[in-house]
């Protein structure tokens, strides 16, 4: 017994004719009868009483009918509830951000508007972000600038300069700023390699033929912010992402202008994972409009 032949048997019965079936699914007069044929031969029983235009139910038809108006409304209530189940956002979100000051206002709003959705944060570098993605082992990266892959998705929240900074009392006067020669000369507590904050500090001391050499390599923001916090030296972070901790004083760069991106991004296959597409459609609704 196969699904289109109980549909063309329901809808002959319900409309009263193979020729009105046949309009309502969208097929042809013989294709109908042939599906009705085929049902009545598999069983060996007699469906219709054929007279001229008109059909009748037989006995066994009736009862046939009986249960395909009760097969096919509970189709319909599956499609239904199928439908209604589209329209909720539900299951668990996994993000990895270099900084998660980007994006814990957006991630409030977001679990407000979709209670259903369980979300996770951990912190990462670029480098471990997309390995993660493209391991299946995330949904959503933040990371400082804009990766290259035809695998990705991307979406730009803005950039903000790179600041140094260091422990409160250590500089006499850090609104006056550093050049990045000065603040080289200071112990510098840096991130690990395949930070994205490093590596662009690096490049443009690398074009002004200045050296940083990291007297403490911490893995993580968190930890190089615990390590600078205690007077060890100087660090740096996205004017952004440095935050209010009165410990900590902000220093500008004043020879250089190094800019860090913060971009969202996911795999491209996946855009279409329900709660990937509703986040990301959540993220465009509020971030800065594209140049």
């Amino acid at each position: 017994m196969r699904h289109s032949q109980l549909r063309a048997f329901h809808h002959v019965a319900a409309l009263g004719g193979f020729s009105r079936a046949a309009e309502a699914l969208f097929l042809t007069q013989p294709a109908i009868s042939e599906q009705v044929r085929k049902l009545e031969q598999a069983y060996d029983v007699l469906l219709f009483h054929r007279e001229r235009r008109r059909v009748r139910l037989t006995e066994t038809g009736e009862h046939l009918f009986l249960l395909t108006k009760q097969f096919f409304e509970v189709e319909q209530r599956i499609a239904d509830y199928m439908t209604e189940t589209r329209a909720r956002v539900e299951g668990e979100l996994r993000i990895v951000a270099d900084s998660a000051h980007h994006v814990i206002d957006m991630l409030t709003q977001f679990r407000q508007k979709y209670p259903g959705v369980t979300l996770s944060l951990r912190s990462g570098n670029t480098e471990g972000i997309l390995h993660d993605l493209r391991s299946y082992d995330a949904e959503i990266g933040v990371i400082g600038d804009a990766p290259s892959g035809p695998d990705l998705q991307l979406l730009d929240l803005g950039d903000t300069p790179i600041v140094a900074f260091a422990a409160a009392g250590l500089l006499d006067d850090p609104a006056a700023g550093l050049t990045l020669a000065q603040a080289a000369k200071w112990p510098l507590i840096l991130r690990e390699a395949g930070s994205k904050t490093r590596a662009s500090l690096e490049e443009q001391a690398g074009k002004l033929g200045i050296t940083l050499s990291p007297a403490i390599v911490a893995e993580g923001r968190e930890a190089v912010r615990e390590m600078v916090a205690s007077g060890a030296g100087i660090g740096f972070v996205s004017q952004a992402e440095f935050g209010y901790d009165p410990r900590l004083v902000q220093i500008p760069l004043t020879d250089v202008d190094i800019r860090m991106r913060e971009t969202i991004v996911h795999l491209s296959q996946r855009s279409e994972v329900r709660v990937i597409r509703a986040f990301m459609e959540f993220a465009r609704a509020g971030a800065p409009p594209q140049d």
